[in-house]
């Protein structure tokens, strides 16, 4: 029985939603406010269990009762923190500043070099890194191309973003180049994302004709 009304519950959902196609309804409205505040409410509830209680409460509660050293260094982050709750007061706004610059620096520092390597030094490995294979004799034929190829679109692409020179005579052709290359990337994505929808509205129209109308008949 609770798995009938669920799939009611989740076809009524989902035509809520797909009747913003006629227009904006209460209904769709509904729906959509329902989704944010679950969304909102489940964020929450993740944030005290993961984060404040065992982040938070669990040391400060073993600080006050322990007092030892260690345990009441572990108060000075739990002080940053709560200075974000200065928004409350206009008076004690510019409070929030000191650990927003915190939080900004170690973020910053945390995440830049994950994106060099992640976005440069793999990148750059992964573009050189068929070359080694041609020296080695292991790619021939079309991987000789398809490396070729690679390369040629990841020069012609940075050439593109190059603007240190005006973008004139071979420049400006290289440019062109890159721009095509950008265009089946940015299409590429496209399509995928797309496809990606598709698949999406298969599924539910799959879950109406099957589980919902299953229920009816």
């Amino acid at each position: 029985m609770e798995k009938i009304i669920g799939i009611w519950i989740a076809a009524f959902l989902t035509l809520c939603i797909y009747s913003f196609l006629y227009r904006d309804n209460p209904f769709y409205r509904f729906a959509e406010y329902l989704f944010v505040g679950v969304s909102l409410g489940y964020s929450i509830v993740l944030q005290i269990h993961q984060g404040l209680i065992p982040f938070a409460w669990q040391p400060f509660s073993a600080a006050v009762t322990g007092g030892s050293l260690t345990g009441l260094i572990k108060l000075i982050p739990i002080a940053i923190g709560l200075l974000f709750f200065a928004g409350l007061s206009p008076q004690q706004t510019w409070l929030i500043r000191y650990p927003s610059a915190i939080l900004i620096g170690v973020t910053s520092g945390v995440a830049i070099p994950n994106v060099l390597q992640a976005h440069i030094f793999e990148q750059t490995r992964g573009t050189i890194g068929p070359f080694a294979a041609i020296h080695a004799g292991t790619l021939s034929g079309w991987g000789v191309f398809e490396a070729i190829l690679m390369v040629v679109g990841v020069v012609c692409t940075l050439t593109y973003f190059f603007f240190s020179i005006e973008h004139r005579g071979p420049v400006k052709w290289v440019s062109k180049v890159g721009i095509a290359f950008l265009m089946i990337g940015f299409g590429s994505a496209f399509g995928n994302t797309v496809m990606g929808r598709v698949a999406l509205l298969i599924q539910r129209v799959d879950f109406l004709l099957n589980d919902w109308f299953g229920t009816i008949f």
